[in-house]
């Protein structure tokens, strides 16, 4: 892993007749070696004289990126590194993470380097924030002004308004003011990004980072600047179906990070696992003719199975505290089976002395117990991580 720490451009350093506070503009990079010069060149013509600040590319390529980004910061006026990283964590929002944490100015500002995002309103982004007090600025291609003409082709167009529209009925608090939840181009208030970090922590996955920002550091006012977002100076798009998919489990994650959502998914999961369970039960009781109490303890089996998976990779990815994944199927099983401790006397009750017939009394004891299991799962099994 290769490190060039930016230098610090203390507040003190900026001339009295500029407004724009000291600003870090974080930059993530994959193989974006033919934009850099060109980017850099309208990054140091966008700033005020006088101004504080800093540019720190967190690179995660594959190509010459990083000693590009060395060569041109040689001929910048102002101070640029890079961070290339030896394991991409993340993606480009774990990138940006990266790079908040290794600058230290009171503004962040986060764009691509495909040029796509004019640096020409990262000036008038700080100045949105200071002039109305909030603490994230989006630059919005929604927004009354906006444009997203630089979406290549119809399909790009039909995914991001697909991506925002699923996004703002997900987080309608959280995402209330932003019409471009997966805008790449914004400034937040550092103190915002340090609160979300202290309360929630930031556990970002793919490169849609705005939203992890908006919904976990929850930042005090939102202000947004229409802007056109231009076409790709050089290189390829970084958008694929990889990357929906990782946006769609990232969706999960965040919907469940509190309890009570995280409770009703697993509610909805523990439902859908009835269909398995059941079925197995059905299978056994009318196929083999086995007694109802053993074919239960059977069917346990498959819903528990089919309830881990779902689980595990969505509702607690993030909260995982084994490392190995058959540990924790072991545990959640052990669990599961533990329960039939409370079912099968209920169901035995349910089914001799209140006539119910076993399938039926069998969904009515997984409702009963449902409560119980959820608390286990969600304070035990996956308790939360700190540190």
């Amino acid at each position: 892993m290769t490190t060039s720490a930016p230098r610090p451009v203390p507040p003190s350093d900026v001339a009295p007749t500029t407004t724009l506070p000291a600003v870090s503009l974080v930059v993530p990079t994959f193989n974006e070696a033919a934009n850099i010069d060109e980017l850099l060149s309208r990054i140091c013509a966008a700033m005020p004289d006088g101004a504080a600040v800093e540019v720190l590319f967190v690179d995660d390529s594959t190509d010459n990126t990083p000693e590009v980004v060395r060569d041109a910061a040689m001929r910048c006026p102002i101070p640029v590194a890079v961070h290339h990283r030896s394991e991409p964590h993340g993606g480009l929002g774990g990138a940006v993470v990266e790079g908040i944490a290794r600058t230290t100015a009171p503004w962040i500002v986060v764009m691509d380097a495909d040029l796509q995002h004019p640096p020409h309103l990262v000036p008038e982004l700080i100045a949105g924030g200071e002039r109305t007090g909030a603490e994230l600025v989006v630059a919005s291609r929604y927004a009354d002004g906006g444009s997203r003409s630089g979406l290549a082709g119809g399909y790009r167009v039909l995914v991001s308004g697909a991506s925002t529209f699923v996004a703002k009925a997900i987080f309608p608090r959280a995402l209330r003011g932003v019409s471009d939840p997966m805008s790449g181009f914004f400034a937040i208030r550092r103190e915002a990004v340090e609160r979300g970090t202290r309360s929630e922590g930031l556990r970002p996955l793919g490169y849609k980072i705005l939203l992890e920002l908006a919904v976990r550091c929850r930042p005090r006012g939102v202000a947004e600047l229409p802007y056109e977002f231009g076409e790709r100076f050089a290189g390829e798009s970084k958008s694929t179906i990889r990357e929906g998919l990782r946006f769609l489990r990232h969706l999960a994650l965040l919907r469940t990070a509190e309890s009570r959502a995280r409770m009703i998914a697993f509610g909805l999961v523990g439902a859908s696992g009835f269909l398995p369970n059941l079925a197995v039960l059905w299978l056994l009781i009318h196929g083999t003719g086995m007694h109802y109490v053993p074919a239960e303890i059977i069917a346990n089996q498959a819903g528990l199975i089919w309830n881990f998976l779902i689980i595990d990779s969505l509702v607690y990815r993030d909260h995982r505290r084994q490392r190995r994944r058959s540990l924790r199927m072991l545990n959640f099983a052990a669990l599961g089976n533990a329960d039939l401790v409370v079912r099968i006397p209920l169901l035995a009750l349910l089914v001799t002395a209140l006539g119910i017939p076993p399938i039926p009394a069998t969904a009515l004891s997984l409702v009963v117990v449902f409560a119980l299991r959820f608390v286990v799962v969600d304070r035990v099994l996956y308790r939360r991580r700190t540190g």
